[in-house]
């Protein structure tokens, strides 16, 4: 695999292949998992705990939008996680799940640093603050399109 040679003889190679593959394929399938174990010397344990400690990584594609939304403290106290139920309701998902038409994808991510302006959020790498239910109607109109 190219990604792998590229990385070879690097110090520390799991990350940045994982990061590649990622940009590549859209996730780290389970084929990937193996491969990477025996390319590296290391175990598939090994692997799966580095893909499944990083929130970024993931085993299947998303969705053509990427909703991510903020769990962390500041958020939770204005009303962040009712917020993200109603989201999640809305367009029937639950956390790290793929509408049915590959539409849209909704994560958790734990601080964007727009504490002052929760509760936050990031629809495809863009920020959003002080989000309210009219927020939620901008949401699904955006992936819509």
């Amino acid at each position: 695999m190219e990604i792998v040679r590229r990385h070879d003889g690097g110090e520390g190679p799991l990350l940045p292949i994982l990061h590649d593959l990622q940009a590549a394929f859209g996730s780290v399938p389970e084929p990937a998992i193996r491969f990477l174990a025996e390319a590296l010397n290391i175990t598939r344990a090994e692997v799966h705990g580095v893909v499944s400690f990083y929130h970024d990584f993931r085993r299947e594609p998303a969705g053509r939008h990427v909703l991510k939304l903020c769990r962390a403290e500041a958020c939770q106290s204005v009303e962040g996680e009712a917020f993200a139920r109603r989201v999640l309701d809305r367009f029937g998902l639950d956390w790290g799940s793929t509408t049915p038409d590959g539409r849209l994808t909704i994560e958790a991510t734990y601080c964007l640093g727009l504490c002052a302006s929760a509760p936050s959020a990031m629809l495809d790498g863009e920020p959003m603050a002080r989000l309210n239910d009219e927020s939620i109607d901008e949401i699904a109109r955006e992936v819509s399109r």
